[in-house]
């Protein structure tokens, strides 16, 4: 990796973050090194431990996360926690300032799944970002995931934030597997994008934006983040992102084909989406009852 990163010339014609791509650097590694954000062991040991815990509960902001590492014998302040919980791109999923910002430019759909009975496959789809340490920097990983049957539909990795890799993986899912009724995501800009929410529109599809601070809207994904997390991430240590990809091409082969889901009363993703039985959700209503079906109707403009 050390020989990778000397390749990087700054004052080269190509732009750095093509000269990172090519030499499979992380692009957030030479932006911390040019901030002289240098991480020490103990950082990095602290920064393992807020990771896997948010995974588990990611409604926990800085001061939960502060309380947890010292419960785990590490002294540390909210500042210094705040500082590493931002280089990990993580706040809480609380409502709040700071919190998921959407751009101020882009249109923001309103939320249609409350109390929406999914009772079949491409019903509804739904789409996330989530990071994942490296020996050195970051990879961010989008999936695409059918509410009923809880596939994996398609996903990509990307060493950046920018919306592309988000548009490539959505295009690929409509390609293999049709369209749903709604799509459903977050507010994050990724998101709301123009070149994102217009592949939507063009092929006629409902969307469907979270609510602010409703860490629920998005349940199955974040679901399935903590399973990838703690079945193989966290297991594996990948190095670099080509490891990274091999690792993951394998998992979500055995995710989707082997592993069986209990939810799914035993059987797999792959089965249910087949089949068209056995699978299905409903979501709850905003004081954590279960709201009566109702059918998605399209999206109106938001006010």
């Amino acid at each position: 990796m050390s020989t990778r990163r000397a390749w990087l010339v700054r004052e080269d014609a190509l732009a750095l973050s093509r000269q990172c791509a090519l030499a499979g650097v992380a692009r957030s590694w030479v932006y911390a090194a040019s901030a002289g954000a240098a991480v020490d062991a103990l950082d990095l040991r602290l920064l393992s431990l807020i990771d896997e815990e948010y995974t588990r509960h990611p409604f926990y902001g800085s001061r939960r996360m502060v309380i947890y590492l010292q419960k785990q014998g590490h002294t540390v302040n909210r500042k210094h926690v705040q500082r590493l919980m931002r280089v990990l791109g993580l706040a809480g999923m609380a409502p709040g300032p700071a919190t998921s910002k959407p751009h101020p430019e882009h249109k923001i759909y309103p939320y249609l799944l409350r109390g929406v009975a999914v009772t079949r496959p491409n019903h509804v789809w739904s789409t996330d970002i989530t990071y994942i340490r490296l020996a050195h920097g970051f990879a961010y990983l989008v999936a695409i995931i059918d509410w009923y049957s809880r596939r994996v539909l398609a996903w990509r990795l990307s060493n950046t934030l920018e919306a592309g890799f988000c548009v490539d993986c959505l295009e690929d899912a409509l390609r293999v597997h049709g369209r749903p009724t709604v799509f459903n995501t977050d507010q994050g800009s990724q998101f709301t994008s123009t070149a994102f929410t217009r592949v939507l529109l063009d092929a006629g599809i409902n969307i469907s934006m979270d609510g602010r601070g409703r860490a629920l809207d998005n349940i199955f994904v974040e679901r399935l983040w903590r399973t990838v997390k703690y079945e193989d991430v966290y297991l594996k240590g990948y190095a670099s992102l080509p490891e990274l990809l091999l690792g993951l091409t394998e998992y979500f082969a055995f995710y989707n084909g082997e592993r069986p889901h209990q939810s799914l009363d035993y059987r797999t993703p792959d089965e249910v989406h087949r089949s068209g039985t056995g699978g299905g959700a409903c979501i709850v209503d905003r004081f954590g009852d279960r709201a009566d079906p109702v059918v998605a109707t399209p999206a109106r403009e938001a006010a």
